[in-house]
């Protein structure tokens, strides 16, 4: 299947490492012209070394701690700037620190929402203009299967993505009419770094080994394995693409069957 791909300008953020490298990979294999973004030159740099050994073209690479008030809009500039245009944004970023309510003070939420939120929504507002004209666009937001079914010890993501969710929803429906499609993916358990992060965390939490921690999760999914990471990748290619133009407002759940409810 032809996606479309070739030619389209694809910006991907938190892409050195994790979900955002997978999707940066499967774009550029797709075709697209690509930019890559994390607050690590030293690891984008390795990052674009990799994606231009296996499919032969080299990212553009932009440094930025999405985490600082302002920057977003700086990273996305710096892309128009370079590539001309950003045809499709795919928003990802490292999820908030884990932990019970009462453990995260103010500071803690304050800047988990600079970077989960806030960031996210300034890279939307940076990018529309140019899509509203060319009335051609794709947003594409990483958020998590706790959008629909919150995770315990996960309360600042529950929220936060649960809010930009909110947000993606409800500007799919204004700039549909521009061509322009925004949908929000929800990986569930990924075989991932920040996956084992978690399993570290919750163990710390509960008492339970890691090794029991992760069994857990494999038990809990019905497919009884973790995703992998270009299996979200290979979505949201799809989701991009000239094939998915009839797609938005979506919370796509990539989860193995985790969640159980039916919407």
């Amino acid at each position: 299947m032809d996606l479309g791909l070739q030619g389209k300008t694809a910006l991907v953020t938190g892409a050195s490492s994790g979900l955002g490298y997978a999707t940066a990979l499967a774009l550029a294999r797709e075709g697209a012209t690509l930019a890559i973004n994390s607050r690590s030159q030293e690891n984008l740099s390795a990052a674009a070394q990799k994606i231009e050994a296996d499919t032969g073209h080299r990212p553009v690479t932009v440094v930025g701690d999405l985490g600082v008030c302002g920057t977003a809009g700086v990273v996305a500039k710096a892309v128009a700037d370079r590539l001309g245009r950003v045809d499709i944004l795919v928003s990802n970023a490292g999820g908030p620190p884990a932990g019970p309510f009462m453990q995260h003070d103010q500071d803690t939420w304050r800047q988990a929402a600079e970077l989960t939120l806030h960031a996210a929504i300034d890279l939307a507002r940076a990018v529309l203009p140019t899509m509203q004209a060319n009335k051609w666009g794709r947003i594409v937001f990483i958020t998590s299967m706790a959008v629909k079914q919150p995770a315990d010890n996960l309360i600042i993501s529950n929220t936060l993505r649960a809010g930009l969710t909110g947000f993606a929803k409800t500007i799919s429906n204004e700039f549909a009419g521009d061509g322009i499609t925004v949908n929000t993916v929800c990986p569930g358990y990924t075989n991932t770094e920040r996956l084992g992060y978690l399993a570290r965390n919750l163990s710390e939490q509960s008492g339970r080994s890691v090794d029991d921690i992760f069994q857990g999760w494999k038990d809990s999914i019905p497919c009884r394995r973790l995703g992998e990471p270009g299996e979200l990748g290979d979505l949201i290619c799809f989701l991009a693409s000239e094939r998915a133009a009839y797609i938005t407002g979506a919370a796509v759940p990539i989860d193995g069957g985790h969640i159980k409810g039916l919407l």
